[in-house]
């Protein structure tokens, strides 16, 4: 199976490209964007070295869905998907901070807290509280957003104002569009059996000043879900949650005895664990979504597919 882990396209009136740790942007005159999700996979804030089969078109497609789904919530960015692994949309200034929602005590929260802190990003823990615990209701923890190679760091609602990067107004917004988004992807989940656990938000500005949603949302690279059926018992029993998240290549990771820090060797990455890590993300997409997943053609460069698709809707608007 190939797998896109580099783009290159050549788009008629592009202007700019960035390449992200997991995408590729590429704006178009001065105000669309071309979202190419690609298979690149990082953890850590570091990209690994293989690419994992259909990784994109699974995050592009699940967060297509979410943004049709919760447009009646705030405006957001999206306005066609010319191609499997393709959004475009209109361009945003994105506020220097992702609005990270949590509704229960795991992954870095939790080790936090184990660790003795009752403080996350300003906001004060409960005591006495439990790994996998809901919180008594959805907190909101921001962090900054780190260029390639660097790492996102925890930044307070007070922190990000001292710092002018966003109003008083602007962060206000971004938090009640975050808990409210957050409480729609949960009902969402509710529905097809999962818990969503936490999740990050990204936000920009229009041209008129105009709050939008950005980027991906709702997709297991941006959030974390556990089954619903059983959570309880597990919770009770102080056992680990079944879960559909990026979290386990994380556990691989750190199992393997990498965890981002300078020095550690990425462990090797074999056929078996790619196709491992294909065959969950795409568990998730069929579990979220309640359709069959369909791979687009693995007998054409995807590279140039996604070009000769991008351009056909480029050429008609």
């Amino acid at each position: 199976m190939n797998s896109l882990t580099q783009t290159s396209l050549q788009l008629p009136g592009q202007t700019a490209v960035y390449h992200g740790k997991v995408r590729d942007v590429y704006t178009v005159g001065t105000d669309t964007l071309v979202m190419v999700a690609t298979d690149r996979i990082s953890a850590f804030d570091v990209v690994l070295p293989k690419g994992i089969p259909f990784k994109g078109q699974v995050l592009n497609q699940i967060a297509a869905r979410f943004l049709d789904a919760t447009a009646d919530i705030c405006p957001n960015w999206k306005r066609a998907v010319p191609d499997p692994a393709v959004t475009v949309g209109v361009r945003c200034e994105g506020f220097p901070v992702e609005m990270i929602v949590r509704g229960y005590l795991c992954g870095s929260a939790w080790r936090a807290y184990k660790a003795g802190e009752r403080e996350l990003c300003g906001v004060a823990l409960p005591e006495g509280m439990r790994e996998n615990q809901r919180f008594p209701q959805p907190i909101v923890t921001p962090t900054t957003k780190a260029e390639l190679g660097l790492h996102d760091e925890n930044i307070s609602k007070a922190e990000i104002l001292r710092q002018g990067l966003a109003t008083s107004e602007e962060y206000t917004t971004m938090e009640r569009y975050a808990l409210a988004l957050f409480q729609r992807g949960q009902e969402i989940a509710a529905q097809r059996g999962l818990i969503l656990v936490d999740t990050k938000y990204e936000f920009g500005k229009l041209a008129d000043g105009t709050v939008c949603l950005m980027d991906e949302i709702h997709t297991p690279d941006s959030s974390r879900y556990f089954y619903l059926d059983g959570y309880e018992a597990r919770f009770e029993a102080g056992e680990p949650q079944r879960q559909l998240s990026k979290e386990f290549v994380r556990e691989w990771l750190m199992g393997e005895g990498f965890s981002g820090q300078a020095g550690q060797q990425v462990p090797e990455m074999t056929d078996e664990v790619v196709a491992g890590i294909t065959a969950r993300y795409v568990e998730l997409y069929e579990q979220l979504t309640g359709e069959q997943f369909r791979p687009a053609s693995a007998d054409e460069d995807p590279a140039v597919r996604i070009e000769r698709n991008v351009k056909a809707l480029l050429s008609n608007n």
